[in-house]
């Protein structure tokens, strides 16, 4: 059962369906924290459009998430190579 809820990002409110309460928890974290990275470049960058500054949000947000992409596809590796060597240490006790 979906849930109404209203965020507001950039002083604009935004009427949207969560799916569960974890999800509206969810948005609702999103939507405080494009707010406060929005607000840290207003700061540094008054000159700026908002669009200017919602598109520096955007692009530090996905730097941020490819990034622990990379570092989770790293650790993935990490574990199927440290799986392989206990199989192959686990094979090995089992000859002797």
């Amino acid at each position: 059962m979906d849930q109404s809820i209203t965020i507001k990002i950039a002083g604009q409110e935004y009427h949207l369906k969560a799916s569960s309460p974890e999800v509206e928890q969810l948005m609702r974290i999103a939507a405080d924290t494009i707010n406060q990275k929005l607000a840290a470049y207003d700061a540094k960058f008054r000159d700026k459009t908002l669009a200017d500054k919602l598109a520096f949000v955007v692009l530090n947000e996905t730097i941020s998430r490819l990034s622990y992409q990379r570092k989770i596809q790293a650790l993935e590796s990490e574990i199927n190579k440290l799986h392989a060597q206990t199989e192959l240490y686990l094979a090995d006790i089992e000859k002797k």
